[in-house]
């Protein structure tokens, strides 16, 4: 039912291929992803709702990065929003997470999905904290990130990031032509301290459709000053 609920929602709404990877080209091969190790507590509490976080990749990258990685070292392509993940939020309180380290992603699915998330070890690491509170089994996990994921568009955000009193409100706004069927009070905000952006972060009901974000994940009010590391 989720599933189909999620399929229901991209179908509605405008599709793009991998979300804004510049250039996304597979490694003939990968290294073993080593198996996720909890840091926290198992917590198997209601669903009650989604957040889709996305990463602003030349932020992450230039703030200590693995230079090195599929992500940050451009032998595999440049990346702009990346998904970091799709994490299921509680009716209350704190979130569901770890609630099995069963079954693992195949190499085969890791691979299929770096292109949507280019780092081997958080597409397993996602999975584990994150999506077995979800599903049972990471195929169905990855298939709805990948459907809620290739349902949006991103905004421009090296063009944004070249306007000198640049706002969170201008980001809204650039997310909102992009995309219907959002408003302001769904489109989440992640800075730094000291003001630049490092993801987006998208606030779904249970039934897979745009909700309101608590006032912690909504981030910086639109008048707050924001700025953007490019990545072209």
């Amino acid at each position: 039912m989720r599933l189909l609920a999620a399929i229901a929602l991209a179908l509605a709404l405008p599709v793009s291929a991998y979300g804004q990877a510049y250039q996304c080209r597979l490694p003939q091969k990968l290294e073993p992803v080593r198996p996720a190790k909890p840091d926290g507590p198992a917590r198997k509490t209601p669903v009650g709702g989604y957040i889709l976080a996305a990463s602003w990749s030349p932020e992450y990258c230039k703030m200590g990065g693995n230079r090195s990685s599929i992500q940050c070292s451009g032998r595999n392509g440049r990346f702009g929003f990346v998904l970091h993940g799709l994490w299921p939020q509680a009716r209350s309180g704190p979130p569901p997470q770890w609630c099995s380290l069963t079954p693992r992603p195949s190499p085969g699915l890791i691979r299929r999905n770096l292109c949507m998330t280019p780092v081997p070890w958080l597409l397993e690491h996602e999975w584990a904290k994150h999506g077995s509170c979800m599903t049972e089994n990471p195929e169905t996990y990855f298939k709805v990130s990948g459907i809620l994921w290739r349902s949006l568009r991103w905004p421009d955000a090296d063009y944004l990031s070249r306007k000198d009193d640049l706002t969170a409100g201008d980001l809204r706004t650039a997310f909102l032509r992009a995309n219907r069927g959002w408003k302001r009070n769904q489109i989440g905000i992640e800075t730094s301290r000291t003001g630049w952006l490092r993801g987006i972060r998208l606030c779904y009901g249970r039934n897979f459709m745009p909700t309101a974000c608590g006032r912690r994940t909504l981030g910086p009010a639109d008048g707050a000053s924001i700025r953007i590391w490019r990545g072209l």
